[in-house]
């Protein structure tokens, strides 16, 4: 399948329920591939197996920057193989996993590869129901890591002092918590930014 060109930079394919065989063939062309930076693969159901096809690429692909996958079913399981891909992956920098189904396990899978992985800057898992448990595991992760989390609905006011050493990007939906917390969650986000820059 010759879906790549030698200056295919870009490929968005979201929305076409290409499944989990498409996917496949994708992650193949993918493993050689040195010019794609961003693969959009959005709405289409590749589930935990399609994202285990593109885990496998990831651990010989050099150039991908930017991998979208939302809403793509992928659950605790395909967060697993993602995770297990980002322990070895020196390019990937933005991995948006929003509405997959990802419970607490896949949030500490994706936490446990975060502990290791340099190059990731930003986690989008907006819409996943990692609950308290999962935002916990990431919280721990991220003492050492300066990785942006993206959770919104994922996350409870509880654990968010946890991210406030290296966090500087946060977005979720102000009618979860109040204007109030959204308030203190901007100063702290701002008190970070300006960490950074010193």
């Amino acid at each position: 399948m010759r879906l790549f060109t030698q200056t295919l930079t870009t490929l968005e394919l979201g929305y076409n329920q290409i499944g989990d065989k498409v996917a496949q063939h994708l992650a193949d062309a993918l493993r050689n591939n040195t010019t794609l930076t961003t693969l959009d693969l959005s709405y289409n159901k590749i589930g935990a197996l399609g994202a285990q096809h593109l885990a496998d690429a990831l651990q010989n692909n050099t150039t991908l920057t930017n991998l979208q996958l939302w809403s793509n079913q992928i659950g605790d399981k395909g967060a697993h193989h993602l995770a297990d891909a980002l322990q070895n992956n020196t390019t990937l920098t933005t991995l948006e996993l929003g509405e997959n189904q990802i419970g607490a396990l896949g949030a500490q899978h994706l936490a446990d590869a975060l502990r290791n992985n340099t190059t990731l800057a930003t986690l989008d898992l907006r819409g996943n129901e990692i609950g308290a448990l999962g935002a916990q595991h990431l919280a721990d992760a991220l003492q050492n890591n300066t990785v942006n989390i993206i959770l919104s609905q994922s996350l409870s006011y509880a654990h968010l002092h946890f991210f406030t050493q290296t966090l500087t990007e946060l977005n979720f939906y102000s009618f979860l918590f109040g204007e109030d917390l959204e308030n203190r969650i901007e100063k702290m986000i701002k008190r970070n930014k300006q960490k950074t820059k010193s």
